[in-house]
């Protein structure tokens, strides 16, 4: 029985915290630690910092993606730029260490490199003395991610690991698990009873958006794209906390015709994704680590739209290497390419294969068990 398990995120986008919810979940489920305390490592540094740190990636996100692909793409020289972040992060960050050596848990697991390159600096010069996890959340090694002292690394594919591998880091330390999900998208839910709770036509296609990273403009022109759709279709969005989106969408809704052939459903901010997801037979949207892996567990073929530069370019890549998801960047065709594929039953179906065969939906209970009894498999 562990005493204290530390699970450290960082709230530069919502990915990175939902892994680490779902790791906590799954630590207290197994009972394998008298204290698990998940901490937002962010919440523990210079409001300066924070701000600029969290803020600063969605605005890139949403207004300046090629911007943000150009600093992932320039800051992924492994253990090159080590000493300034942590020269950065010692000016910042004195408050989470402060907590790190007051807490002193016996594991620190990351969901983020923020808080793992510290951790990683404070074992080095034994302020630390705690066994160090890193669970990678995007499909790909960004060399952000690479930190020394690290006991144990967690990733989402076989050739992740590779990448590890031929950087150094010991093939024992380095588990193939996949990127940790809720445990509720494990759940096998119906797709006519979900569409039949949520008022939607049991008998129409229904495509899922999820507006993640989206600006207002890019989504609205996304939904009226998929209006021109051929099929009868339903169109069901996820807004999520963006309330403006949300008002504009509504009254794109209200203004079509009673007998439109493609329906519009605006859902706001929801707890109840996985079951949306359950009843989609698409889901458009971009290829965030989390997103995505939660989309895989549910069985659900991806259309990818315009993946921001950077982790979901890369992200892009894998998914269609691996033959589950189709990718469109140009809008105007958006309908064109989704006609074309449910046109075709075959080519459907196997991709809706491959994305069960790509899903892990079990990462969180496997990262616990790998933790506690050292179990290698993956």
């Amino acid at each position: 029985m562990l005493e204290r398990v530390l699970v450290l995120s960082a709230s530069a986008g919502a990915g990175h915290v939902r892994a680490a919810a779902a790791l906590e979940h799954a630590l207290h489920e197994s009972g394998v630690a008298r204290d698990v305390r998940h901490v937002d490592a962010l919440q523990y540094t210079t409001k300066l910092f924070r701000r600029l740190y969290a803020q600063a990636y969605v605005d890139m996100c949403n207004h300046a993606p090629e911007v943000l692909g150009w600093i992932y793409d320039y800051l992924d020289r492994p253990w090159k730029h080590e000493r300034l972040r942590l020269a950065l992060d010692k000016l910042n960050m004195q408050p989470f260490v402060k907590l790190l050596e007051t807490y002193r848990p016996e594991w620190t697991i990351c969901t983020h490199f923020l808080p793992a390159e510290v951790v990683s600096w404070l074992k080095g010069k034994r302020r630390l003395s705690t066994r160090h996890a890193v669970i990678v959340t995007d499909f790909d090694l960004h060399g952000m991610w690479l930190c020394r002292n690290v006991d144990r690394y967690f990733v989402a594919l076989d050739e992740t690991r590779a990448h590890l591998e031929s950087l150094g880091i010991p093939g024992e330390r380095i588990t193939v698990s996949g990127i940790p999900i809720d445990p509720v998208f494990t759940e096998a839910k119906e797709t006519g009873a979900m569409r039949l709770k949520y008022g939607l036509d049991p008998d129409r296609t229904t495509i899922l958006v999820s507006a993640g990273g989206f600006g207002v403009g890019p989504v609205e022109r996304l939904v009226r794209s998929l209006l021109q759709l051929r099929r009868r279709a339903q169109v069901v969005v996820i807004c999520g906390r963006g309330a403006e989106l949300k008002r504009r969408l509504d009254r794109l809704a209200r203004s079509l015709a009673p007998n439109q052939q493609v329906t519009l459903h605006i859902v706001g901010y929801t707890t109840a994704m996985d079951e949306y997801m359950a009843a989609a037979d698409l889901l458009v949207g971009k290829p965030g680590g989390l997103t995505t892996s939660e989309a895989l567990a549910k069985g659900l073929v991806m259309v990818i739209v315009n993946p921001i530069p950077g982790q979901e370019e890369r992200n892009a890549d894998h998914l269609l290497e691996e033959g589950a998801a189709i990718r469109c960047n140009n809008l105007p065709v958006l309908p064109y390419k989704i006609d074309r594929l449910l046109d075709d039953p075959a080519r459907f179906t196997a991709l809706q294969a491959n994305v069960r065969r790509l899903a892990r939906p079990y990462a969180a209970q496997q990262i616990v068990t790998a933790l506690v009894h050292g179990d290698e498999s993956g």
